[in-house]
């Protein structure tokens, strides 16, 4: 029986861990994944942080980008772009344990001419949990509007 004890002990130490966070961290990773691979300007792996029936309502665009084609397209000037996003404040709310909403602030600093150019803007996710894994369902970007004097 003690072989027995030892050999199960043995494959339960040899299996692979799974870190487990809460709900708010695993969203929040999403979020900081998404800053990330913005910033490298990786179109593919942005876009495969978005669920395939995602809406994004862009920062600088006219349009409702609905699903995985549609975001691709709307992602895809960032190829080579130098963008880059840096977030700032942020809070989150966790709507339950597959669903997380998150807003804040971000920069986006663009080249122009040559020259870096920032664009203070806002941001909403919904991160949800499917089959295992986290991904973004929704994401609105917009302006930032200066303070009122």
């Amino acid at each position: 029986m003690s072989i027995m004890r030892v050999a199960l002990v043995a494959l339960l130490l040899s299996l692979p861990s799974v870190a487990f966070g809460d709900p708010a961290e695993e969203a929040n990773a999403v979020v900081d994944r998404w800053a990330a691979v913005f910033s490298a300007n990786d179109v593919a792996a942005i876009v495969s942080l978005y669920a395939p029936d995602a809406v994004v309502l862009g920062t600088v665009s006219p349009t409702i980008a609905q699903g995985t084609e549609a975001i691709r397209t709307y992602f895809s000037r960032l190829s080579g772009s130098g963008s880059k996003v840096a977030i700032g404040e942020r809070r989150t709310i966790v709507v339950n344990d597959a669903a997380v909403a998150s807003a804040g602030f971000y920069d986006f600093t663009t080249i122009r001419d040559g020259q870096p150019v920032s664009n203070p803007s806002r941001f909403t996710f919904l991160v949800i949990k499917r089959d295992g894994q986290w991904l973004i369902a929704h994401h609105h970007s917009s302006f930032r509007p200066k303070p009122v004097q």
